[in-house]
């Protein structure tokens, strides 16, 4: 039997199950959710052949193309209509095999890969020894020794004091000796991050284009993530000479064979190639609704990923979430009171595009759109939602989640009213516009540090029930938000002051998308 709980409308933090009273009647739609997401999952087959089969969706490349197709094939097996909308076009790049080997003065192959849109080698790669981005006085000096740069292989990253986690060294290090290696740890991380302003270069990027237009063999960074085995692995700024992010561990090697005067030799060949023009897609989901067909409820989550792994937290554990959801509501919920869409945007990671050229292109969506609720924070169970800054938020939120089991929403906390979201994620596109959006925020599960945008964001940190709790979820909320006979109304509160300004802080604005990513640099690289 399934318990189920009373939400009052409040307007602070307060934890949905602490409100709650036992329903006498149950729904029998809340109870095929369930039932479906439980007892005949589909999650675990679309992970594998997302993550496994296709693997990450880095816009513009030929997995994020052939993610899109299958998600549209995936929506029509179940009688679900679907179609991949174009917003844009993005430069088109394709990962190769990069093999990174140490030869002088030992033999090792190192871990580690280019960065994406980095320009790749020929086919027999570049062989060089290596330099240290110079730290010196000033921005003059900087000028004097960008010459010494050319041919060889920059390090222009910090080097790492220590390879254990702040977590170890809390647990075994002796206390003064844990404090003395994190504060000098913090003050080389700060140093090395003033060198750009320091030599000069304000903009992102500036100071790799500078080594790199010097005559740089290979630009070779580090970005450790403070957790065993994991770097961050983001986009290269070259256009013509690779960029090669090392392991902590590796990096950390070679950093201290060149310190020493080892002279350390390095060959890299990485297939990695520009390929053009490519389209840049959303894929969008329909169940058409019956009694009010021009309003509409929607989920949503972005498509595309970074790819240093296989996107699966980040965000492949939301699409598989509202796809599931999707296939529920379709066989549970056939004939919806409004209609049901499903969003999957691409570019999010360079900037929300795909969803802000959803709201752009479709105005007649955001208009009407009754609430849309959108996940892009991990595999773990929902555990907060906010009203997004909306006054009648909180009744409505409310009133749907007292209905829906308490086994999904007893960890919830809800900030009512809330604040809208300026970026981070998808949902903010369309509160930039006045839509009610919602996202809803999962268990952390250690993200940050170990799946969000790293070398680690694999198959095997999914956490699948917590993922099938936020199947109902989601299902759930689209399925009462849809039969609510009231449309929500967007009322929305005074924002706090902003402390800079001593005025209240305004609500976010519409940002145009970028319709043309990264097709102004120079196709390189071979």
């Amino acid at each position: 039997m399934l318990r189920f709980t009373v939400v009052l409308s409040v307007f602070m933090l307060t934890s949905v199950p602490a409100m709650g009273q036992t329903l006498a009647t149950e729904d029998e739609v809340l109870k095929n959710i369930w039932k479906e997401a439980m007892e005949s999952s589909e999650l675990e087959l679309l992970a594998h052949e997302l993550f496994d089969q296709i693997g990450p969706r880095l816009t513009g490349t030929p997995q994020s193309l052939k993610a899109h197709e299958w998600a549209v094939k995936k929506y029509e097996s179940w009688n679900i209509k679907a179609r991949n909308e174009q917003w844009g076009k993005w430069l088109g790049w394709e990962r190769g095999v990069t093999h990174i080997d140490l030869l002088e003065p030992r033999l090792r192959t190192l871990e580690g890969t280019v960065l994406a849109w980095s320009p790749g080698t020929k086919s027999e790669g570049i062989t060089a020894t290596f330099i240290i981005l110079a730290d010196v006085a000033d921005s003059a000096a900087f000028q004097a020794w960008l010459p010494d740069v050319k041919g060889k292989f920059v390090l222009m990253s910090m080097p790492q004091i220590t390879g254990r986690t702040r977590d170890d060294w809390k647990k075994y290090g002796l206390e003064d000796t844990t404090k003395r290696i994190w504060a000098e740890q913090d003050s080389l991380s700060k140093k090395w991050r003033g060198l750009p302003k320091k030599y000069g270069y304000t903009k992102r990027g500036a100071l790799a284009k500078a080594v790199e237009s010097a005559g740089a063999a290979a630009l070779i960074t580090s970005r450790w993530s403070n957790a065993w085995g994991t770097n961050k692995i983001f986009s290269a700024y070259t256009k013509s000479v690779p960029t090669v992010d090392l392991s902590m561990e590796d990096y950390g090697l070679l950093f201290r064979l060149v310190e020493h005067g080892a002279d350390p030799v390095v060959r890299i060949v990485s297939g990695s190639k520009f390929t053009g023009e490519s389209p840049a897609l959303n894929t969008i989901a329909e169940i058409k609704g019956e009694e009010k067909s021009g309003e509409y409820v929607m989920l949503s989550a972005h498509f595309d990923s970074w790819d240093g792994a296989s996107g699966a937290t980040d965000n492949g554990s939301g699409t598989i979430l509202m796809m599931e959801a999707l296939r529920i509501l379709r066989k549970v919920y056939p004939n919806p009171k409004r209609t049901i869409i499903v969003g999957h945007w691409g570019a999010e990671e360079q900037g929300l595009n795909g969803s802000r050229a959803y709201v752009e292109d479709h105005p007649e969506v955001v208009e009407k759109l009754q609430a849309l609720f959108n996940q892009d924070n991990g595999t773990g169970r929902v555990v907060r939602m906010s009203g997004s800054g909306f006054l009648s938020a909180g009744a409505f939120l409310g009133r749907w989640l007292s209905r829906i089991p308490d086994e999904v929403t007893r960890h919830i906390k809800m900030t009512y009213p809330g604040t809208p979201a300026g970026g981070g994620s998808d949902h903010a596109s369309f509160l930039a516009a006045g839509a009610p959006a919602f996202g809803i925020g999962a268990l952390g599960w250690d993200y940050g540090r170990y799946t969000w945008h790293s070398n680690r964001d694999t198959y095997d940190k999914l956490v699948f029930d917590d993922i099938r709790n936020n199947v109902v979820l989601a299902a759930s909320l689209v399925y009462l938000a849809s039969e609510d006979p009231e449309f929500m109304p967007r009322d929305k509160r005074i924002l706090p002051i902003d402390e800079k300004t001593g005025e209240p802080k305004k609500w976010p604005e519409p940002v145009e998308p970028n319709r043309a990513g990264r097709l102004e640099e120079k196709e390189s690289g071979n």
